[in-house]
């Protein structure tokens, strides 16, 4: 007798397809329990990772009023310090690794193609920023009627800054090519001075002269080693075989490292928790330096809302048509590790993980273009270095004319490429702008003052338009692949109906044609006349 089984009332024969239907039937429909855990699967580390910056805001606050000692500080803030050096330890293996096996993936036309746009991009979101800067900094006016602010009022130190604008771009350009690349895993290229005794005047008085040397300064030179992974990575390409197996040995390096990036990933949201907690303990008199400083860091931070806000996403909806913040928000838990660290060297591994498996970004493409971009795509930088500038300017009763504007727009998206991805790397390069303009480089330390505030917005926009620059060039890059097996399939199309023509063709020669019958004939008693020959 057939057994018989009822789905949706109706009987059924039985049989193993019918039974695994009533079985899966009822679980089709999944229960809002079953909806809410797999939800909570997926984004389990972003809402701990959002969690962890709540939660350290509340901890700052509560252990704010123990009057922790200096010491006891430094105790409570260890767990968020293992964070970071967790994370700067990946950061050398990641960039080279990366850029080579990304570099040796990409054709050299392709290569230099993506550059070419690579580098546009980076070089005119950057000038928009600088320009944003600058603009805000006039319309909001920071420094006008600050003049009477001082920097001892505020318990600052002043900041001593003798390095010559020249010098800087030097020391930019001298980065780019370490002279020992083992060192330059951990320290850069910087020029020092010294006075030279050259001779004595008519009144017998010793004559001095200010000479550059070169010094080594600690922190890694990153824009060398990019330079010569990317360099490498495209000669590895051109050996062609026998570097097959190199390029295997990076790419084998840079997936282990990803794997070591996943599992960091974990301890992120327990040490932003402390990160952010202990800024907040570490806080002296924060309404003073607001109230003086309030124009400044508002102006920043505007300007960090509309370009990463506005310009930026409507850049990418430019390229791709399609919605920028659907895709920035599979990147929730990079912003907010930048947003914690003030470190977009250190968001890198979590940007290149989460770009990767959430919006599927070509590996290619993300392992080439954002260690760069984490390098010298500084575009939140640029605005606050142009509203820094301006403000000191006034702050100082300083009328800007119109070329030192255009010095400033300039120098700013310059400068920005050396900028360190490090906390309060852009302040330095600030100095690079008040020399470019002749301004006091003494005011520095308001800047300082404040910095913790106005570079955690400063961070997420830059790794923000990095992530977009990934996007766009994936973007580009899908559609030439399109367009290439649109040509392919054009190119075996024809080459089809060719053979089709020249099959049809023989075949009625063979039936139609008596000299090809008699030809055929004479072919076919060939070989035995070869052979009466020999």
């Amino acid at each position: 007798m057939e057994k018989k089984s009822e789905t949706n009332g109706h009987a059924l024969p039985s049989s193993a397809s019918t039974e695994m239907i009533v079985e899966k039937s009822p679980k089709m429909k999944k229960s809002f329990k079953e909806k809410l855990m797999e939800f909570l699967g997926k984004n389990l580390l972003v809402i701990l990772t959002v969690s962890g910056v709540l939660v350290g805001v509340g901890l700052g606050m509560m252990v704010r009023n123990m009057d922790l000692t200096k010491a006891q500080m430094t105790y409570f803030a260890f767990p968020g310090e293992m964070l970071l050096r967790m994370l700067k330890m990946i950061i050398l293996p990641l960039v080279v690794c990366s850029l080579v096996s990304g570099a040796a993936s990409l054709d050299t036309r392709s290569l230099g193609k993506l550059g070419g746009i690579a580098v546009a991009y980076f070089l005119v979101t950057t000038l928009i920023a600088s320009g944003i800067g600058v603009t805000l900094a006039f319309i909001i006016k920071p420094g006008v009627g600050a003049a009477a602010l001082n920097t001892n009022d505020l318990g600052l130190e002043s900041i001593s800054n003798n390095k010559e604008t020249t010098d800087s771009f030097l020391d930019l350009a001298r980065n780019l090519f370490p002279a020992n690349l083992v060192a330059a895993a951990f320290r850069s290229y910087a020029t020092d001075y010294k006075m030279v005794a050259v001779g004595n005047d008519t009144n017998g008085t010793a004559l001095y002269q200010k000479v550059p040397i070169g010094t080594d300064t600690d922190g890694m030179n990153i824009l060398g080693l990019v330079l010569f992974a990317m360099v490498f990575g495209v000669a590895l390409r051109k050996l062609g075989e026998e570097g097959e197996e190199l390029i295997r040995f990076f790419n084998a390096f840079n997936e282990a490292t990803m794997v070591l990036v996943s599992w960091i990933m974990w301890y992120v949201p327990f040490g932003i928790m402390f990160l952010v907690g202990s800024k907040i303990v570490e806080m002296e008199d924060v309404g003073l330096l607001v109230t003086s400083l309030g124009k400044y860091i508002f102006a920043s931070i505007v300007g960090h809302i509309i370009h990463g806000g506005i310009v930026l996403p409507l850049i990418y909806f430019g390229f791709t048509r399609k919605n920028p913040f659907s895709f920035l928000s599979g990147l929730i838990t990079p912003f907010t590790t930048a947003f914690a660290t003030c470190s977009s060297s250190a968001t890198l591994p979590s940007m290149i993980k989460c770009i990767e498996e959430n919006n599927g970004v070509d590996k290619r493409i993300s392992r080439f273009i954002l260690p760069i971009g984490a390098t010298v795509n500084m575009d939140g930088a640029a605005i606050f270095q142009c509203i820094a500038a301006v403000f000191i300017a006034q702050l100082n009763n300083y009328e800007l004319n119109a070329g030192e504007i255009f010095t400033i727009l300039v120098t700013a998206t310059a400068s920005s490429v050396g900028a360190a991805g490090i906390p309060a790397g852009g302040i330095i390069t600030i100095a690079i702008i008040l020399e470019a303009i002749g301004l006091p480089t003494n005011d520095l330390s308001l800047m300082l003052a404040v910095d913790w505030i106005v570079d955690r917005t400063t961070t997420v926009v830059n790794v923000e338009g990095d992530a977009l620059g990934a996007g766009i060039l994936h973007h580009i890059n899908q559609q030439e692949i399109k367009k290439q097996q649109e040509r392919q399939q054009q190119q075996d199309g024809e080459l089809a109906e060719v053979r089709v023509e020249a099959v049809a063709n023989a075949q009625a020669e063979e039936e139609t044609s008596p000299l090809v019958t008699h030809q055929t004939k004479a072919s076919a008693a060939m070989p035995e006349a070869i052979e009466s020959v020999l």
